[in-house]
């Protein structure tokens, strides 16, 4: 392997800030815990155009490779509570 592929940055936000990793692929959990978000936070992936986003399980790979990954967490939604 070439010292240009084991030095390569691949760079990714979650909720609008950018981290870099020399991972090629990150599990949905290595993404939350890089970007310190709560361990119970839902994880997703924004898509392009009129494609749904796209929710990461935790373990969930995802390639880094390509253009730069954008991700949003959102709280665990709690439903009919008064």
């Amino acid at each position: 392997m070439s010292n240009d592929a084991a030095s390569r940055k691949y760079k990714f936000y979650v909720d609008a800030e950018q981290f870099e990793t020399n991972e090629t692929s990150l599990t949905g959990l290595q993404i939350k815990e890089q970007a310190h978000v709560t361990p119970t936070y839902q994880l997703f992936l924004e898509e392009e155009g009129d494609i749904p986003d796209r929710a990461i399980a935790d373990t969930e790979h995802v390639s880094m490779d390509g253009k730069e990954k954008h991700f949003f967490a959102v709280p665990p939604a709690v439903f009919g509570v008064a």
